[in-house]
């Protein structure tokens, strides 16, 4: 597991790499590179150069190319020289084992791919049994394919010349050192997985009968992108007291709350931030924590709209709820940060095509608001601007619902005009 897990890794420099292709503009990967260093940083990492390169897609051998390889090669030989050290080298895709273990042969420091990464951040952030199982999971998914690049020292040493009985191929004798070491953590992984999968089972079990004990209540799932600010506003609904901090993934566990507004009871649940290039092994791990997400009656989608890439945000939590089989579900976007969000005027005689830089928020507030219906609402959660229009809003949403759905069901309280 430590070839997996950064321990230690405060004050720890990193080199980012990532590629310009035909699907990936330059704008794109600078993006992409932008939110990869926010990951290292919430890993405790801190990013000292960048390298990118347009190629028409990732090597195979070595995910960049032999010269961009030789050039970071050649920048961490003079870190090292001048006394700077580089600890690791991060990539902004999965890596397969055969890029992983060439890399690391060539620049000889740690390297991990966005998803190592990933991994990494939720493996600091669980806290819960349940977490602490799902992340398990996921990482020994990770590693089972890479388990090879662990043991190339060793199959050196064997040479594949043993002399053992038989000489066919693939005879007890004539297997190095390695390979038998490779075959024992590959079954002992397999035997892992198993034993998680088995865990997890148990706590979805456990799990389906507490929400089947919550009694006659709508439930709310408030989905988003990480860091768009569900944490504060679980809070500022709930009077609660959950973590939110400006970190990538600083919610794991999903957190229910019981939330009345007005005579109204209905159940808040705050869940774990999506990002773009979600590994698929963390989606299927965290199945039980996204069960809340895909049993509840309205998604609450929180935006940062102060985010400069904000649209692709959106699509990027519309795509994974559609693989949730939850994209029909009543929702409502509600955007946060508006005291964050920013513009630039034009100068009068700059003659350009206006970009997105140059719209203002009453300009966004009528495009959004007319796309959709005025199912859409800006908010600052944190400066508390529209807050309580939002509560009306979510009121009358969850009236209707609950209206629908329990119609013997009385409210908590007689309703005060």
């Amino acid at each position: 597991m430590k070839e997996l897990v950064i321990s230690e890794v405060k004050n720890e420099t990193a080199i980012l790499v990532g590629l310009i292709t035909s699907n990936q503009d330059e704008s794109k990967t600078k993006e992409y590179l932008d939110e990869l260093e926010f990951l290292a940083d919430t890993a405790g990492a801190v990013t000292v150069k960048r390298y990118t390169q347009r190629v028409t897609g990732p090597n195979s051998v070595s995910y960049v190319g032999k010269g961009k390889l030789e050039e970071i090669k050649q920048y961490i030989k003079d870190c090292e020289e001048n006394e700077e050290p580089i600890a690791m080298v991060i990539f902004d895709d999965e890596l397969s084992a055969k890029q992983m273990r060439n890399i690391e042969n060539e620049l000889q420091v740690k390297i991990l791919d966005r998803t190592s990464l990933i991994l990494d951040i939720f493996a600091m952030r669980a806290q819960t049994a349940n977490a602490k199982t799902q992340v398990e999971l996921a990482q020994n998914r990770y590693m089972l394919p890479r388990l090879q690049r662990l043991w190339t020292h060793l199959e050196r040493q064997g040479g594949g010349s043993g002399s053992g009985a038989g000489g066919g191929k693939g005879s007890v004798g004539l297997r190095g050192p390695g390979e038998t070491q490779l075959e024992m953590d590959r079954r002992i992984i397999l035997q892992r997985i198993t034993l998680l999968k088995q865990r997890l089972e148990e706590i979805d079990k456990q799990k389906t009968t507490q929400r089947k004990n919550r009694g006659q209540m709508i439930r709310v799932a408030l989905v988003g992108y990480t860091n768009v600010g569900k944490s504060t506003i679980m809070n500022m609904l709930a009077k609660s007291d959950v973590f939110a901090e400006n970190k990538l993934f600083a919610t794991l566990d999903t957190t229910v709350r019981k939330v009345v507004i007005e005579n109204l009871p209905f159940l808040l649940a705050d869940t774990v931030g999506f990002i773009r290039k979600l590994p698929t092994d963390l989606v299927d791990s965290f199945k039980s924590t996204l069960d809340e997400v895909r049993e509840a009656d309205i998604l609450l989608h929180i935006v940062d709209i102060s985010h400069p890439d904000f649209e692709e945000q959106i699509q990027v939590v519309e795509n994974t709820l559609k693989d949730l089989d939850c994209s029909e579900k009543p929702s409502m976007i509600i955007f946060n940060k508006i005291d964050n969000y920013h513009w630039l005027d034009k100068e009068p005689d700059d003659l350009t095509p206006e970009t997105k830089e140059n719209i203002t928020l009453d300009e966004l507030k009528k495009t959004w608001m007319a796309r959709l219906n005025d199912n859409c609402l800006f908010i600052s959660a944190k400066e508390k601007e529209n807050v309580d229009e939002f509560r009306a809003i979510l009121y009358n949403k969850v009236r209707e619902l609950h209206v629908q759905k329990y119609p013997y069901n009385d409210f908590l309280y007689p309703k005060i005009d």
